[in-house]
């Protein structure tokens, strides 16, 4: 079970990730984020603090929302991944393409 929470408005769109995201709700995931993003497109935040796991579905799913933003110019960053968590977007690269903060 996923909970998103969103933080702040602006100047960026800031949620709160906690739970797990998975191929289960990947795909709410999404669409929730992108609906807040569409009606206000601003750089997005993703405060990790409480997320306890994510799948490869995932990944894919921040590289979509990254691609989303990107193509307006704007920005995605994740913040205080776990490390273990972390270690994923390494092994798969995910880190050269998508700021990822401590």
């Amino acid at each position: 079970m996923q909970e998103l929470t969103l933080l702040t408005r602006t100047p960026v769109l800031t949620f709160g990730l906690s739970g797990e995201i998975d191929s289960q709700n990947a795909d709410d995931f999404y669409a929730e984020v992108a609906e807040q993003y569409r009606r206000e497109p601003a750089d997005l935040v993703f405060d990790c603090t409480k997320l306890e796991f994510i799948d490869s579905t995932t990944l894919g799913t921040f590289v979509k929302l990254l691609k989303l933003v990107k193509t307006d110019g704007r920005t995605m960053t994740l913040r205080h991944l776990h490390p273990r968590l972390k270690k994923l977007f390494v092994i798969c690269a995910l880190d050269t393409i998508m700021e990822i903060e401590s």
